[in-house]
Parts: structure tokens; C-alpha cells; sequence
């Protein structure tokens, strides 16, 4: 079975790299950037199964980007990754379509949990 490219981007080095290691040992392939352009040429380039897009980011933030991708594909699962809960911007995320939320607490074990279910929840959902 071929393994799921997954799109991890968070301006913060630390969080992103323990991600990037987890992911991998659970069997994906991921794919890292730092700010929204980025995101965006890896996108275009790479072709990830999903991503997990933090909404703060430098260049352009995640709402934009996900503006962009939704412009581009409105079937990429795009998960939005937040430390700072403003129901603003979740309005205006869900109004972007994006696939849900994973809110940052100072346990990164449960990110990585939270983020694994949902990759393990998509994957049952689209072989349907």
C-alpha cells in the first residue's frame, strides 16, 4: 500500500520536526513548510493526500492559503492547526470549507494523537 503524503505546515521548528517524526514512524510520508507560500509550492509540486495548515504563519496566513487552495481544489482535506482559539476565525474557516480543526495544547502527544485519528478517519472515509 502506497503511503499518504500528508502536508505539515507551522512556522514553529520544534513543533513541526517532533510532528515530521511521529508521522513517519506511523507510516507517512510527509512534507513540512514553514510560512503560506510555501505551502502553496509544495501543494503544486508534491501533491499531498492532506494537510494540517496552522492558521498563524508569516507571508501569508493559513486562512489565505487555505483561500488559495479551495480556489485550486475543493476536495483537499485541509486541517486547520490553531494554538489560539478566535471563533472569527473559525467561522471563517469553516466558511472556506476547511475539514476541521486541531486545537495546540502543551501536550504535543495528544496533537499527535489528534492528528493520527483524523488521517486514520479520512482514509476509512474515502475508500467509500
Amino acid at each position: 500500500m502506497e503511503k499518504k503524503r500528508i502536508l505539515i505546515a507551522d512556522d514553529e521548528p520544534d513543533f513541526l520536526q517532533m510532528v515530521k517524526m511521529r508521522l513517519e514512524t506511523n507510516g507517512y510520508e510527509i512534507i513540512t513548510a514553514s510560512d503560506g507560500k510555501e505551502v502553496l509550492d509544495k501543494i503544486k509540486a508534491d501533491k499531498p493526500d492532506a494537510v494540517f495548515l496552522d492558521i498563524l504563519m508569516p507571508q501569508l496566513d493559513g486562512l489565505k492559503v487555505l483561500r488559495e487552495i479551495r480556489k485550486r481544489d475543493k476536495k483537499l482535506p485541509v486541517f486547520m492547526i490553531t494554538a489560539f482559539s478566535n471563533e472569527e476565525r473559525f467561522e471563517l474557516a469553516n466558511k472556506l470549507n476547511a475539514s476541521g480543526f486541531i486545537i495546540k495544547t502543551s501536550d504535543l502527544s495528544k496533537e499527535i494523537k489528534n492528528i493520527t485519528a483524523v488521517l486514520d478517519i479520512a482514509s476509512k472515509y474515502k475508500g467509500k
